[in-house]
């Protein structure tokens, strides 16, 4: 979503780090450019112009005139001024001393916020919680159906009626439910309308006046721009709301309303979606996430994915056998499959400080590691422990299995091979040094005839 605004962005404070110093006029030209590349991601005109101000301000400080390294300054002050326009620090949920905790979701319709609702249980799962879902939107006729089907998918129970229409009922029905099932946190599914209305507000204030809710998360589609924001101070007038769930942030809107809401609001954004699977719905972080705009990388985030992705105990084993310099084709199919739980590769690799700018125009084929597994899939069990017993006929087998061509296979056993070889020269300590690495250097070997003249000496 921020690659437009994070190629902008990144290519002046490029310009200003190369500066030795800076004088009004470099200073003055940046924050034309940072301006305009705010109000071309579409942020709101009254936040950029409070940005560059203070930005500017500070630019002008005697801390970034005197510096050594004013451009690199100068960024610091770009990264610190993006992270408070979106908010201090991460802002989670509230959780009442006595269970259940209630969850009102609220939102306009086709915002996301029923998938939401399902993301946000299964987030609490993971978080040692027990989820239970509301259907009390009983204004769209899918809305009930698509919780339930939701529900079923990650094994969270849904409570529905669908003899009711009255939202206040349902809901409360639904919280007592959730006690007597010895579940600590209800999430309410609210309706929505095309727009912002009377009859949508006044029914959701009486849903929140009967139910009592700890959190009310109002969930916006970031594709949305502006409009997401306009909603927002909406409800921030009738119906006072916690915090924001911001969805569809993988897409490839500007990213305005993300940088906005929390100035223009108020409210914290707390939750973002990531992706269209149910689990990739994460904390908000905005100091990640201004890292993550200016090129600094996120590697917080990748290391609390990768944790998410594999198990204690096969991460131990793995790292056991990698230090054994040992890598099978079982090793490869545990390291596929958490890649694929962690998200898109491209993803992952932007999130590598200096990875992100370099890969922003590279084609990331995730189609030749799905190919990978494939043939990694045709073979035996004994052949994927054993990768030394495949000979030419079971090559060919793998390549018919696989719908791959004998040379493919053969690319997939010579990358093992090499992965494995790596491994071996780093635990031995015989790998290739990069230059400035530590340790000493192997002097080089004195000729024959050399060898001979010291004798005689």
């Amino acid at each position: 979503m921020f690659d437009s605004l994070s190629d902008r962005l990144q290519g002046v404070l490029g310009d200003l780090r190369k500066r030795g110093t800076l004088d009004e006029e470099a200073i003055s030209r940046a924050m034309r450019e940072i301006r305009l590349a705010l109000l071309e991601a579409d942020v709101n005109f009254a936040v950029v112009k409070d940005f560059v101000a203070q930005v500017r301000e500070r630019a002008h400080g005697q801390d970034v005139l005197k510096s050594l390294t004013p451009g690199q300054q100068v960024v610091k002050i770009v990264h610190e001024e993006l992270t408070a326009l979106m908010g201090a620090g991460a802002s989670g949920l509230a959780f009442a001393g006595r269970a259940p905790t209630v969850i009102l979701l609220a939102g306009l319709q086709g915002s996301g916020k029923t998938t939401a609702a399902a993301k946000l249980a299964l987030f609490l799962r993971k978080e040692k919680r027990k989820a239970f879902l509301i259907a009390a939107d009983l204004q769209r006729p899918a809305a009930i159906d698509q919780l339930e089907q939701l529900g079923e998918q990650i094994q969270i129970p849904v409570y529905t009626r669908r003899d009711s229409s009255d939202p206040v009922a349902v809901a409360r029905a639904g919280i007592e439910e959730c006690v007597r099932q010895g579940c600590d946190v209800a999430i309410v599914d609210t309706a929505g309308r095309l727009h912002v209305d009377e009859e949508m507000m006044a029914q959701l204030a009486a849903v929140k006046d009967a139910v009592k809710p700890h959190n009310v998360l109002l969930v916006l589609d970031a594709m949305t721009g502006q409009e997401a924001v306009t909603v927002a101070e909406a409800f921030a007038d009738r119906v006072d709301f916690d915090g924001v769930v911001m969805t569809k942030l993988d897409g490839d809107a500007r990213g305005g309303a993300a940088l906005s809401v929390k100035a223009v609001t108020g409210k914290p954004i707390k939750f973002v979606s990531v992706g269209e699977k149910l689990d990739q719905l994460e904390l908000f972080h905005p100091e990640r996430m201004a890292s993550r705009i200016l090129g600094m990388g996120d590697v917080l985030s990748l290391i609390e994915r990768a944790e998410q992705a594999v198990a204690v105990d096969e991460q131990a084993e793995m790292e056991e056998r990698m230090l054994r310099g040992q890598f099978s084709f079982e090793d490869f199919l545990r390291t596929y499959k958490m890649m694929r739980k962690m998200g898109s590769l491209k993803g992952l690799l932007g999130m590598i400080p200096g990875l992100g700018s370099q890969l922003k125009d590279a084609e990331v084929d995730e189609k030749q590691l799905a190919r990978v597994e494939a043939v990694v899939l045709s073979m035996t069990l004994e052949e994927r422990r054993r990768p030394g017993t495949i000979d030419g006929k079971r090559r060919l087998r793998i390549a018919k299995g696989s719908g791959t061509t004998v040379q493919q296979v053969n690319q997939v056993l010579e990358m093992r091979r090499q992965m494995e070889r790596m491994l071996k020269q780093m635990n031995t300590g015989k790998g290739p040094r990069l230059p400035g690495a530590g340790g000493t250097a192997r002097p080089a070997r004195r000729s024959s005839s050399a060898r001979r003249k010291r004798r005689r000496r």
